[in-house]
């Protein structure tokens, strides 16, 4: 009479399955937490590129649009067609400010010329814009933030003699557009973009 005898795994032998079970779940799992991790990153790196691309695509078509039309305040006073400014102190006030040609594609009220700015307030660079280049008392300028996340925001100004200058316009000279426009940002992360523009 022939006995079989069935043999099965051993506790010590379930215990050792079991443990390398858990041991290739942790590394899978922590493989998947790296690649979700690297893929947000990525994400995160690939939008704040395409916003500064943005921005200074925005920056470059305003720049371009700059036209000799001066202004006036609130209070009535004239002001250059280009204004730029290393501090701002005033509410209204913009470390860049000048007049743009109106969108003629845009409806009635975007077809005149355009007075707008642009300033860093807390951690953003910020558009403003007027309704008329001639302001009539208490006008107060619409904002929308253009770039978050900024840290300084300098800009410079090309005249016609080759020199770069940081508040404009020069001494002497209130009638007058810059050559060029230099453009700084430093972002919170620690990066700093600087871009040209032209302006004649």
């Amino acid at each position: 009479m022939n006995t079989r005898r069935y043999r099965g795994f051993t506790l010590i032998e379930l215990l050792v399955a079991l443990v390398i079970l858990v041991l290739l779940s942790l590394a899978g799992y922590r493989g998947l937490d790296a690649v979700l991790q690297t893929r947000e990153r990525i994400t995160r790196e690939a939008a704040k590129w395409q916003h500064l691309a943005v921005f200074f695509s925005r920056l470059e078509q305003g720049v371009a649009q700059a036209i000799h039309r001066p202004a006036r305040d609130q209070g009535g006073l004239a002001q250059p067609e280009w204004v730029g400014r290393s501090v701002v102190v005033a509410d209204d006030e913009a470390h860049l400010t000048f007049t743009r040609a109106g969108i003629p594609d845009q409806g009635e009220a975007q077809r005149a010329p355009q007075r707008i700015g642009y300033r860093l307030e807390k951690d953003a660079v910020l558009l403003l814009r007027w309704p008329f280049p001639d302001q009539a008392p208490r006008t107060e300028p619409s904002r929308y933030p253009l770039l978050e996340g900024v840290r300084e925001f300098h800009l410079r100004h090309l005249d016609a003699s080759g020199n770069w200058l940081p508040e404009w316009p020069p001494t002497g000279q209130p009638g007058t557009l810059p050559m060029a426009l230099e453009v700084a940002v430093t972002l919170a992360t620690g990066e700093k973009i600087t871009r040209v523009f032209a302006l004649q």
